[in-house]
């Protein structure tokens, strides 16, 4: 996945009628796929060190974005609000977290754990949820107590399956929730948040980029002109799928987007599993089913709360 995406990064759109709720949904599940789907594009450069390939994600990135900031004249504004010491921080916290969620990612991906990239996302929900009641002190649901123990049963019967913790999809599931607190915070539009963000590691990532490229087989010293044309658009690849999702979350429900979010996990779950032949055992089976009855339950009685909220409204 990429940068939390936020309404504010595209035109204003009517978000009413028919019409709109059924684009909207064409969005939403164009940005979805392409988000599951950008995990074979990272597959197709596994040949290169991930760290290697997160250097010019960033780099692209950061180019990308701060040329679009700078030719719609807000990069002089956005640069005024990051001298407020709190915003920096909170945005130096959230390239931070986004960083290694990217290089985790991208690394597992390159490596053939795209499984484990997708029990990382298909637990990021409750994980989100476990981070409102620690750091927001929400109420915790009986649903979502049995969800949060399915979840830790889990990680204890894919650490037996696996033989090792998976640390991926906990590192993957905790810098996500993690960064988008820290984007529920900050006052920035997607596209300007962004662009701070990969800004921020712009240097480290460029120095990554210098660095590698003296190693055997880095790209400067191996890459063919197909695979320099797919490290070229990492930045475009990174930054499309935002814009269409906001364009899409301006649109339709947020039940509707909260429900498919979970195209991405599924995605790279039947990726790893039929096209990259990953292993999946019945251990790690029984691993992603708790997982999912966790999801299921939360999900469905989410979306009681929320209609019994409107009729309470409406009445």
């Amino acid at each position: 996945m990429t940068a939390g995406p936020e309404t504010s990064i595209a035109p204003a759109l009517p978000a009413s009628g028919e019409a709109d709720r059924r684009s909207g949904l064409l969005w939403g599940c164009a940005a979805y796929l392409f988000w599951g789907l950008v995990t074979i594009y990272w597959k197709a450069l596994r040949h290169f060190d991930p760290f290697e390939l997160i250097g010019y994600r960033i780099s692209a990135s950061a180019i990308l974005t701060g040329a679009y900031v700078t030719a719609t004249g807000r990069m002089r504004p956005l640069l005024a609000r990051l001298r407020d010491p709190a915003l920096l921080r909170r945005v130096t916290f959230a390239s931070v977290m986004l960083t290694i969620n990217w290089t985790t990612y991208v690394w597992a991906v390159v490596n053939g754990r795209v499984i484990e990239t997708a029990l990382g996302y298909f637990i990021t929900p409750i994980g989100l949820m476990l981070a409102g009641v620690a750091v927001l002190h929400e109420h915790m649901h009986t649903v979502q107590r049995c969800a949060l123990v399915l979840a830790v049963a889990a990680v204890v019967v894919l650490t037996i399956g696996y033989g090792r913790v998976p640390w991926v999809s906990l590192v993957i599931a905790v810098t996500w929730v993690a960064y988008t607190f820290a984007k529920k915070q900050s006052p920035l539009s997607a596209i300007d948040s962004l662009t701070a963000e990969t800004l921020i590691v712009f240097v480290p990532a460029l120095v990554m980029v210098i660095w590698a490229a003296n190693r055997t087989g880095s790209a400067p010293n191996t890459a063919t002109a197909g695979q320099w044309v797919l490290i070229a658009f990492t930045g475009v690849v990174t930054t499309l799928p935002l814009v269409m999702f906001a364009i899409a979350a301006q649109r339709l429900p947020l039940t509707v987007m909260a429900l498919a979010q979970y195209i991405v996990p599924t995605i790279n779950f039947l990726l790893g599993w039929l096209a990259y032949h990953e292993t999946l055992n019945g251990t790690r089976v029984i691993g992603f089913v708790l997982v999912w009855i966790g999801l299921a339950a939360v999900t469905v009685d989410s979306l009681r709360r929320m209609r019994r909220n409107v009729s309470a409204t409406s009445t």
